[in-house]
């Protein structure tokens, strides 16, 4: 049996980034074979992966990244908030998100592409670091937008390091404006979404299911005050206003004057550039949202440590 050298051991951990006791154990198993090494981590760290599955992980980091007409945004969850000023974990989230710009979107792709450097796709670096960070981690999901003439713009809130941190947006501007222009919009967009949080680019993009259910309650509050006919609907029709400057980007009032609608605000980019400019898109991930945690019963925790034992 080979001697399992310090040199075998840093070998292994450079390759697969496992744990220092882990990779002696490996090796030692495996007769300091480094590629059945590997294949042993592997089986381990699946193993780990699956204890670990069950945990809430509702921390984490935003990851965002552009290029020119492309951007995308990911988020990575983590157990703790501790783990993301973990470098690994801060490296991992920000090379997804490069994959996901050269990706197509979909999330399952995203999993299952190559993982630079590794020989692994993102899944399976992400067992990896499991294994090697101790926590549940979970790849909750991307999205991506791009254009074929202007560019995709970000800004990430709470920054925790450069693309990386609690609330991302990025925002996709169409038209041949200048690279200034658009991307000095581009950046005050975003910082207006990540504060705003619409969740509709235009009128035109509300669900009609959405847009009912609104009419309804309007009008079932109209009726309760006692209005009839034609007061009814001019006051569902006023009220859907303001339901559209809260909820549709466009309709908005711009968070840095507090006053323009955001689709003047764009019209008078594009007027002093001199050239069209159109908002094709934007996407916002706030870390943890929609996340069920476990909330602890304080009430019920205090009451057991009072209860005194016979």
């Amino acid at each position: 049996m080979p001697e399992v050298t310090a040199a075998l051991v840093k070998e292994l951990r450079e390759k697969t980034g496992a744990g220092m006791m882990d990779c002696k154990r490996a090796l030692g198993d495996t007769n300091g074979d480094i590629e059945a090494a590997v294949d042993w981590l592997r089986k381990k760290g699946l193993s780990a992966a699956a204890k670990k599955a069950g945990r809430i992980a509702a921390e984490g980091l935003i990851g965002v990244a552009t290029r020119a007409i492309a951007g995308a945004l990911v988020e990575v969850n983590s157990e703790t908030d501790f783990v993301a000023r973990n470098e690994g974990f801060q490296a991992f989230v920000r090379t997804v998100a490069e994959r996901a710009v050269e990706g197509d979107g979909e999330l399952e792709a995203l999993r299952r592409s190559p993982y630079p450097n590794t020989g692994r796709n993102v899944e399976e670096e992400l067992t990896y670091l499991i294994a090697t960070i101790g926590e549940n981690l979970v790849l909750r999901r991307s999205t991506r937008l791009a254009v074929s003439e202007g560019g995709v713009y970000s800004y990430m809130h709470n920054s925790l390091a450069p693309g990386l941190g609690k609330i991302g947006v990025i925002v996709a501007l169409a038209g041949s404006a200048p690279e200034a222009a658009l991307a000095d919009l581009g950046r005050q967009l975003a910082m207006h979404v990540a504060a705003a949080n619409p969740f509709y680019l235009d009128i035109a993009s509300v669900p009609p299911a959405v847009l009912e259910r609104e009419r309804s309650v309007l009008r079932e509050q109209a009726l309760a005050s006692g209005k009839t006919g034609g007061i009814v609907d001019r006051m569902v029709e006023g009220r859907l206003r303001k339901f559209y400057e809260e909820f549709v980007l466009l309709e908005q009032i711009f968070v840095v004057d507090q006053e323009t609608r955001i689709a003047k605000v764009v019209e008078n980019a594009a007027n002093a550039a001199g050239a069209s400019i159109t908002v094709s898109g934007f996407a916002r991930f706030a870390l943890g949202e929609g996340i069920e945690r476990n909330r602890p019963d304080f009430a019920a925790e205090v009451a057991a440590a009072a209860q005194v034992k016979h």
